[in-house]
């Protein structure tokens, strides 16, 4: 068997944008027409030119090869143009072309992907949201914490046992920085009035995207302690994580990071520092599923445990649940709500949502398809990237 031909979907994601402005599938087809689909996860560059670098690598190094041999596809994409170190854009695109040849595996041998990287160990999986904004909101949920508290009890009372938010202040170009007094304490209120309506039923994921200093981040972790978060989320930006160990030791909050992170070398740092005891692979970037897996095997000896990261679309969110599926130290699954809306309607058959937890599909493959028609239907001609940072500092927001 093998791989003929690629193509590439840009796809709009309509309001009210959750998991960001587009889309980015590749399909690939085989000689016996088996047809799978992976999901490209960067904002580096437009999405139309991120698909014409997928195009043009699958050209290189995918098309006329068997999906099967994944090891020797991977390495030589990794190391094309001399590059062999993780660049995230490119080891992006790698991802979405090695998790469509799973896709191709699993319907080639009629199993689901979790059935071979170890067989599955969770029969369901535990998920967590964001706190979403609703249509009709008076007030701007990410600024309210009386409206995200009474958000967070919805969700709970929906299922979820976990929800995350991020009220510590805007994302710059600029940062990392010192949180101002009103971040702090409105953080602070965030988590006192979410863990108030909350009680015991559900963790708090609070959100940062490496915005602070260690030691701004080591002040802000210190008001938030007395409420037990489950995490403190990428406290410092993701270059040095010998400076977010600095954060990891000085609280008992855990660390969790590595959704801007590529390749088990870049998380082999993370954990040879102790900077973190979750990591969060987002399957879209860090190099595909069995990139994934061996960065959950090295987890796995150091005690850390995985929650794959997901602010994109439902293919990789279904790549996410094959891994979980099969990983012994699996802690939680982000889903963008339900997986309702846009993310059931791209998709021929939704993912299954059931009292808080994400049942695996028995489907082989990934256990999705993507709707085609509705991908062609929503094309995605704006300019604005997946998500963007402020481009001046956010000096004392």
């Amino acid at each position: 068997m093998k791989i003929t031909d690629v193509t590439t979907f840009v796809v709009g994601n309509p309001p009210p944008h959750f998991g960001g402005r587009y889309f980015i599938f590749v399909k690939l087809t085989t000689d016996n027409g088996i047809v799978g689909y992976g999901e490209v996860y960067t904002a580096t560059f437009s999405p139309h030119i991120v698909a014409a670098m997928t195009e043009d690598t699958a050209q290189r190094h995918v098309i006329g090869s068997d999906p099967f041999r994944i090891e020797n596809m991977w390495r030589n994409m990794y190391g094309s143009g001399f590059t062999q170190r993780p660049e995230s854009s490119l080891v992006a695109v790698m991802s979405g072309l090695e998790m469509a040849c799973w896709d191709i595996i699993g319907k080639a041998v009629d199993k689901p992907v979790y059935e071979l990287l170890g067989g599955k160990v969770h029969e369901r999986l535990r998920s967590y949201t964001y706190i979403y904004p609703e249509e009709g909101d008076t007030t701007d949920v990410y600024a309210d914490p009386d409206l995200s508290a009474e958000r967070a009890a919805k969700y709970v009372g929906q299922g979820f046992t976990g929800v995350k938010f991020d009220p510590a202040g805007p994302f710059s170009a600029f940062d990392p920085r010192q949180p101002s007094q009103e971040r702090l304490e409105l953080s602070e209120t965030f988590v006192r009035k979410i863990r108030e309506a909350v009680g015991t039923k559900a963790d708090l994921l609070f959100g940062t995207h490496g915005q602070f200093t260690p030691s701004g981040a080591i002040r802000l972790a210190r008001r938030l302690e007395p409420y037990d978060p489950l995490w403190f989320e990428e406290p410092t930006p993701p270059e040095m994580p010998e400076e977010m160990a600095k954060v990891a030791r000085a609280t008992t909050i855990p660390i969790a990071t590595g959704e801007r992170l590529a390749t088990k070398y870049e998380f082999a740092r993370v954990l040879q520092a102790g900077a973190a005891s979750i990591l969060q692979m987002a399957l879209g970037r860090v190099g595909g599923l069995l990139e994934g897996k061996k960065i959950a095997g090295m987890a796995e000896a150091h005690y850390c445990q995985i929650a794959p990261h997901l602010y994109c679309g439902p293919i990789e969110g279904a790549a996410n649940v094959q891994l979980a599926a099969c990983t012994p130290n699996f802690l939680i699954l982000e889903s963008i709500q339900q997986w309702g809306g846009f993310h059931s309607e791209i998709l021929k058959t939704p993912m299954q949502w059931e009292e808080g937890f994400v049942i695996p599909s028995t489907a082989p493959g990934l256990g999705v398809e993507l709707n085609e028609d509705v991908a062609l239907a929503n094309p995605y001609t704006y300019t604005a990237l997946h998500l963007e940072m402020r481009d001046h500092p956010a000096d004392f927001l």
